[in-house]
């Protein structure tokens, strides 16, 4: 004993420095592996006083490792993994251990009749155990191994579901994004309304001191620097909710500090492009149909399935048990007897009164249903498809429009501008002309951002995977 004692420590002694060298090494092999991208930006997002600006590409990334919708997706198929491979395990022997013990209260008594007289023997005794093992395999079972093709389409269609939360959240953060620097846009054109304002009061105060204008027109600058306070405000508030959203579908947390990089005139550059290379669309690669077609060869499989439940099925049994019984509570006195089987089971079916057969028309019935849902789906997928491209054309066009009309404002201010300077114009005329350049120049990013969202829509059902 103390001889086993001692070599156990010794051998324990040696394995430590093993054990702490194999920590050591799988500690130091966690600290070199490369960060991502995405982790690097978040970590310095995270620590930086300054806005971390982030590119599309970089917030798409971000997205992919830290969106929740993604994660769950991914779960979800590894358990249709494991839903498989529990499928398969019914090919396998099924091995169980059983064991029982019974107490007999009252004993059976069976009578027979001896030399003319009739008697009563108490069979069988007051302790019962039973201990032993069994095992059961099929080897013919045509519905089963139907129902594993079942089990693959799960994880097929599981794999196609994680693509769909893929392409949404990619649509979530386009949409995000493009919404901050819609909203940065925003406040850009209220800011410089602001400074217009600001500076055609000087121009009214200068003015009023030299008394070339009267009192009135004093007061209508000082109301347009006011008025133009609030939407500065707005402007800016409405960048601080946009970065809240676009942080809650990357699933970072919200006080990370983040700014996104760009301007909506760098995407209005490949407006005609981006329409004409959608010319021939096509819905093979939409997830939604993808889907479908899965759900179709299930119901196609689960026809068959029902069908094989009609034929005969057999299996391999095996069976062996002791089983002990005496009146004593001693074990030792427990006379222990062996008993084995092994066998072959057939299942012919034969009536069931049409169960089987109602199945068989309920799985042929749901076949047909989503059949008419595919031509339904795929109608209402084209009719999407053609809305995006026509709000993707009528942007454009409303665009080129704006552009133009943001030309002709600014050249209308910039006159009203220097004639009100010269005194040949009123501050109504020129804050006209500045309403005027205000809205063409908020219609002009308005329909860029439209462009670009209908433009994310139509790749989500387009099915156009985001490439890391």
């Amino acid at each position: 004993m103390k001889f086993t004692f001692i070599s156990v420590i010794a051998a324990g002694m040696l394995m430590f420095p093993i054990c702490a060298d194999a920590q050591y090494k799988d500690k130091k092999a966690q600290e070199e592996t490369p960060k991502t991208e995405a982790q690097l930006i978040m970590e310095q997002a995270d620590s930086s006083e300054i806005p971390v600006v982030i590119t599309l590409d970089q917030a798409l990334k971000i997205a992919l490792s830290e969106n929740v919708s993604v994660k769950v997706a991914d779960l979800e198929i590894k358990r249709s993994e494991y839903a498989k491979k529990g499928a398969y395990a019914a090919l396998y022997p099924q091995i169980d251990l059983t064991g029982s013990y019974q107490r007999t209260l009252k004993k059976q008594v069976m009578y027979m009749t001896m030399n003319g007289q009739s008697m009563g023997i108490e069979v069988g005794k007051s302790n019962t155990i039973n201990a032993g093992a069994s095992a059961a395999m099929p080897i013919v079972n045509a519905q089963l191994w139907k129902s594993l093709k079942l089990s693959a389409l799960d994880v097929e269609l599981s794999v196609e579901k994680a693509r769909s939360s893929r392409l949404d959240m990619v649509t979530q953060v386009k949409n995000a994004y493009f919404g901050a620097l819609f909203a940065k846009e925003a406040f850009n054109v209220y800011k410089e309304v602001y400074e217009n304002a600001v500076t055609n009061l000087e121009e009214a105060q200068k003015k009023y001191d030299s008394q070339k204008v009267s009192e009135f027109e004093l007061v209508r600058a000082k109301t347009s620097v006011a008025n133009a306070i609030p939407n500065v405000y707005n402007a800016e508030s409405s960048i601080i909710l946009a970065l809240w959203q676009l942080k809650a579908v990357l699933g970072v947390d919200l006080d990370m500090n983040i700014d996104v990089a760009g301007n909506l005139d760098e995407y209005s550059q490949q407006m005609f492009y981006d329409i004409h290379q959608h010319d021939s669309v096509s819905l093979d690669n939409n997830t939604t149909m993808k889907q479908l077609a899965i759900q179709v060869e299930q119901l196609a499989q689960n026809i068959k399935v029902q069908q094989f439940a009609n034929i005969p099925s057999l299996a391999l049994a095996f069976n062996f048990s002791y089983m002990s019984m005496a009146d004593d509570v001693s074990f030792k006195e427990f006379p222990w007897t062996p008993y084995s089987t092994v066998g072959l089971s057939l299942n012919i079916p034969i009536f069931a009164g049409g169960k089987r057969h109602q199945a068989i028309r309920q799985a042929k019935n749901q076949y047909q249903q989503v059949q008419l849902q595919v031509e339904n789906t795929e109608r209402q997928l084209k009719i999407a498809i053609r809305q995006s491209l026509n709000t993707m054309e009528m942007n454009m066009k409303s665009y080129y429009a704006a552009q133009s009309a943001v030309e002709s404002a600014q050249k209308a201010y910039d006159i009203a501008e220097a004639s009100y300077k010269l005194g040949r114009g009123t501050l109504l005329d020129l804050n006209d002309a500045q309403l005027a350049l205000t809205q063409s120049q908020l219609a002009k990013s308005q329909a860029v951002y439209n462009f670009i969202t209908a433009k994310a829509q139509l790749e989500q059902t387009l099915g156009n995977d985001f490439v890391e």
